[in-house]
């Protein structure tokens, strides 16, 4: 008797979370970030980048990887360890999922930004427009124009989701979970603590913003959101919800 060859999983939902959709929908944020953000800073010495980036990058040069073609032979080693470690999953490479995230996302981030806006709004008992990605932090004094912000703000979405969502939520929901025995209480706990940090470090510093409940109370809620949406749909789809809504409001779509 032969036996079933097993089948990957085909559900758009199930694939679209993993690991291997979640690099795939990064590499677009990554080419359009750094080609961008070199044309944009031009032949300044004081570059203008996200703050994440910038400890991204801190920490590749701790293990001696400077320079862009270090940079390049990170992601390149990323994305081969991921197809390697989900191969057996037998996960199908659609573009047109590809596609759907970004769709999904950006209905994401229009929901999440009126929502959230509307929330504080009451809160505080006040009309509040919905923020400026302040959630970029740039390594050079002074104003930022349009274009650069647009820039930015494809790096914050790429960026800020790889440190506070994959590394930090990512890390504290896997420590939880090896201590509690409700998994979903994990996540919640994981969620609260990341979106606290994630609001919390954007008053941090000499590049850090003034302190205003109602900036880091909208801010808290932005970064739970994502938390959710990664933990709930993958690092791709949160990577362009957070990229999108700043660009949204950057551009003044939004508010």
């Amino acid at each position: 008797m032969e036996e079933k060859t097993r089948v990957g999983p085909t559900s758009y939902l199930t694939v679209t979370k993993s690991a291997t959709y979640g690099f795939l929908a990064a590499l677009p944020l990554f080419v359009l970030y750094e080609g961008l953000i070199l044309f944009a800073n031009g032949d300044r010495i004081s570059q203008i980048r996200v703050g994440a980036d910038i400890w991204v990058k801190q920490i590749l040069a701790m293990v001696g990887a400077t320079g862009m073609i270090s940079l390049g032979v990170a992601v390149l080693v990323i994305g081969i360890s991921v197809f390697v470690v989900e191969r057996k999953k037998k996960i199908p490479i659609k573009p047109t999922y590809l596609g759907w995230m970004i769709g999904e996302s950006a209905l994401y981030a229009v929901v999440l930004a009126f929502l959230i806006s509307s929330i504080v709004g009451l809160i505080f008992s006040s009309a509040l427009s919905i923020y400026v990605p302040a959630i970029i932090q740039d390594s050079s004094v002074g104003q930022p124009g349009k274009m650069m912000m647009l820039v930015l703000s494809i790096g914050a979405g790429l960026y800020e989701e790889l440190i506070f969502r994959v590394i930090m939520v990512g890390g504290i929901f896997w420590v939880l979970n090896k201590w509690l025995e409700k998994r979903n209480l994990a996540y919640v706990i994981a969620a609260v603590i990341g979106a606290f940090i994630f609001s919390a470090v954007h008053y941090v510093g000499p590049l850090g913003d003034a302190f205003a409940l109602s900036s880091f109370t909208f801010r808290f809620l932005f970064g739970l959101a994502l938390n959710v949406i990664f933990l709930v749909r993958g690092f791709g789809v949160a990577a362009w919800t957070h990229a999108l809504y700043d660009v949204l409001v950057v551009s003044q779509l939004l508010g």
